[in-house]
């Protein structure tokens, strides 16, 4: 099967309006579905066995967005999925993220390991310094309450990027 760019599924997908008419997707229309479908079939439950299949999850869940979005997987003890929580969404090029709401969210979940991640809208996986500081900072205050941060992936379109690959985490 070969490869095709957004630009060209958006005019061999159809979508129906209000009016019952079929009329081509747009990319937002597309990634939207994509992101349903995904929900659909990682549902509660779901085992995270391998980096490849985390960073798949990700990927469907975080490109597309032209803003950053700052988004927390919830894990049991056996790495399988509590929750996917979007925790906060910021501008083009930064998030403001909380890790007192981070915490929160975790001892709420009753999780035993996150996996944190965020989207670049640049196009850019790799971390910058504030990233690299902010997981840092997460994983201390997440350690402090027997929460384990597993991995802190960057999405930059269909590309990703792995702290914990890279030895950062």
């Amino acid at each position: 099967m070969s490869e095709q760019s957004f630009s060209s599924f958006d005019s061999a997908l159809l979508v129906r309006d209000a009016q019952g008419r079929y009329l081509p997707a747009t990319t937002d229309q597309i990634l939207k579905a994509a992101r349903q479908a995904v929900d659909q079939k990682m549902v509660r439950g779901t085992a995270f066995t391998s980096p490849t299949v985390v960073k798949e999850y990700l990927t469907a869940k975080l490109a597309g967005f032209d803003v950053e979005v700052f988004a927390v997987l919830f894990l049991d003890s056996r790495h399988c999925l509590i929750e996917y929580v979007e925790m906060f969404q910021g501008t083009l090029n930064q998030t403001s993220v909380y890790p007192r709401e981070v915490a929160k969210a975790a001892l709420h979940h009753h999780a035993a390991a996150v996996i944190l991640a965020h989207n670049h809208p640049s196009g850019n996986p790799e971390p910058s310094e504030a990233d690299k500081a902010l997981t840092t900072h997460l994983k201390k205050a997440l350690a402090l309450l027997d929460v384990r941060t597993l991995d802190h992936v960057i999405v930059a379109g269909q590309e990703t990027a792995s702290l914990a690959e890279m030895g950062m985490l």
